[in-house]
């Protein structure tokens, strides 16, 4: 049944080795908060949460995030109509046609509004306004697309050439064409004349226009899709594709599949404080600058600095005297480098894994169904872990052969199953599980729970749990 609604399909694929160390494979940017108090995906998902006129959101992850992508929607209590799960990365093309055919299975008149997760956009009722406008053109059969008004010549993003207004939709215009990164004159060129706009890579379509175009262009896309959509299985509040069917598809972008190539093609120009954030001088330069143009995150300490970029999501950052530097702390790893030079972090995270640290892939923080763990410390026969469930989480029966577990509550009251016997222990309280037992842990009511693991024998820290029940 139509709902008459946009549906906002947000993509949370990505590595973002850009923005290291904050930003890893296994925890990229699009989770973190980076812009703002809210992580960059939960502020995508805020944007669209207009009830009378968003419908809530699609998301579509890589499997590895699953878990991360729900508890950010659950912390700020908004629900996802669905989570679509990539079994392998094949760009956006794929991604979007397995999203069309998922709602056209819910809503034959389904308007989608394609978001990435890790964009930022400060100036929401603008970029509301704008896709009000798109979904109106998209109803007409058009692939509409959001250009950037330019603010400088960029010659790191790809412009849209636009052409004649759309009739009878005011702020809608044709696509004369794309253009590559184009170098400093050209990019000039195109900001002076006024008809070339940032990609931003930001679309609204119907998902029928959408499937019909991908099967008149890219039929190979829309045959693998299929496949992966009908074999696709149900698991627990996600929907995990066919790997072999979704493996199969192009590993092509929306752009190149479709936006190039369709005579459908759209753009609504808008300027709405718009950045990518594909560097740390682009946080720099969208960020909130004090006296000396400095801006600074976190636990940081400056002296006669200017115009860098300071941020501490870990240890103390002391900073004298740098001037057009980016320093940013993690719990883990410290980067220090010139603002001219941060495209080369990439280069950095390329070493680290060629290296084999667990730097370039990792972060503290891993996310499981019931919750979330963090490892404060380690060492030689020992592990620490910060553990907290939601509210009904449950960790299942399972034991650990080779270490022995002593956990203490901080927070909330923890129902504790320990050889079939149960135990409530409230903050304060503490329970040892020796190697080799049998043990469960839940919440004991509608409250989160908060605990430290500390973890003792010679396998400590390894997941070599044995499950005794399904995960």
């Amino acid at each position: 049944m139509a709902t008459g609604r946009i549906t906002p399909v947000i993509l949370s694929g990505g590595s973002g080795t850009r923005l290291w160390p904050m930003s890893r494979r296994d925890y990229p940017k699009q989770f973190l908060p980076l812009a703002g108090d809210n992580s960059m995906l939960q502020e995508t998902a805020l944007r669209v949460c207009v009830p009378q006129r968003f419908a809530p959101v699609l998301v579509v992850c890589n499997e590895e995030h699953r878990f991360m992508v729900a508890e950010q929607l659950r912390r700020q209590e908004q629900e996802a109509q669905g989570i679509l799960l990539e079994p392998v990365g094949r760009n956006t093309a794929p991604a979007l046609t397995a999203a069309a055919l998922w709602l056209l299975d819910r809503d034959p008149d389904a308007i989608m509004l394609v978001l990435p997760s890790d964009h930022v956009v400060q100036n929401v009722p603008a970029f509301r306004e704008a896709a009000y406008i798109a979904a109106e053109a998209a109803q007409t059969g058009r692939l509409v697309t959001f250009g950037i008004t330019p603010r400088a010549p960029e010659t790191g993003f790809g412009y849209i050439a636009a052409g004649a207004p759309v009739e009878g939709i005011d702020g809608v215009r044709d696509v004369d064409g794309f253009v590559e990164k184009p170098d400093l004159a050209t990019a000039q060129r195109f900001v002076d004349g006024g008809d070339h706009f940032w990609n931003s890579g930001m679309f609204v379509f119907r998902a029928d226009t959408l499937v019909a175009e991908i099967d008149r262009l890219t039929p190979e896309t829309g045959i693998a899709c299929r496949a992966a959509m009908a074999n696709g299985t149900e698991d627990l509040d996600f929907f995990r594709l066919d790997a072999d069917a979704f493996g199969a598809a192009p590993a092509t972008s929306i752009d190149y599949a479709v936006m190039e190539k369709t005579s459908h093609a759209a753009v609504v120009p808008v300027d709405m404080g718009w950045s990518d954030v594909g560097s740390w001088r682009a946080l720099w330069e969208i960020g909130a600058k004090d006296n000396a143009g400095n801006v600074v995150e976190g636990d940081v300490i400056q002296v006669g600095s200017r115009d860098c970029y300071l941020r501490s999501d870990g240890t103390l950052v002391a900073a004298i005297g740098l001037e057009d530097f980016v320093v940013v702390a993690s719990a883990d790893a410290v980067l220090v480098a010139p603002k001219d030079e941060v495209q080369h972090v990439r280069d950095i995270v390329d070493a680290l894994a060629k290296s084999g640290r667990k730097e370039a892939v990792t972060f503290p923080e891993v996310y499981r169904p019931w919750g979330w763990y963090k490892t404060l410390n380690t060492g030689p026969g020992f592990h620490v872990n910060r553990i907290s469930l939601h509210p009904g989480g449950r960790v299942n029966l399972r034991r650990h052969r080779h270490a022995a577990q002593h956990w203490t509550i901080v927070d909330g009251t923890a129902d504790v199953t320990l050889e079939g016997a149960q135990h409530l222990l409230e903050p304060g309280e503490s329970i040892s599980i020796p190697a080799g037992a049998a043990h469960a842990l839940a919440t004991a009511d509608n409250r989160p729970l908060t605990l430290i693991e500390v973890q003792a024998g010679p396998n400590a820290g390894k997941d070599e749990f044995e499950r005794l029940e399904s995960a």
